[in-house]
Formats: C-alpha cells, structure tokens, sequence
C-alpha cells in the first residue's frame, strides 16, 4: 500500500510540473488516502505484535 501511495505521489508531482493541475490534485488526494490508511494498519499491527496476539503466541501456549 505504501509502494502505490508514492507511486501516486510521483504521478502528481509529474502532473503538476507538466500543468495538469486537475490530475496532480486528484492523485494527490489518492496518495494522501493511500498513506493515511498504510498508517493505521501499521500501527494496528504494531500494536496486536506488541500485546502478543497471534498464531505462535497461541501455539506455545
């Protein structure tokens, strides 16, 4: 998720330079999207590893 949120970062920025201020906003917003939601599952992930939650935690048990 985070690879297609730079790669919309890289279109916007091209469009944006090229004049195509429509696109470049449009994919912005995407790569904004993209990112923020990258964000919460890292930090959900981080946090489930942290308390311990998983398959080999439950295995060992």
């Amino acid at each position: 998720m985070l690879k297609y949120a730079i790669i919309f970062a890289l279109i916007s920025l091209v469009a944006g330079a090229l004049g195509f201020t429509g696109v470049a906003a449009g994919t912005a917003g995407i790569a904004k999207i993209l990112f923020v939601l990258f964000l919460v599952l890292a930090v959900i992930f981080v946090v489930l590893a942290a308390i311990g939650v998983g398959a080999a935690h439950k295995a060992l048990k």
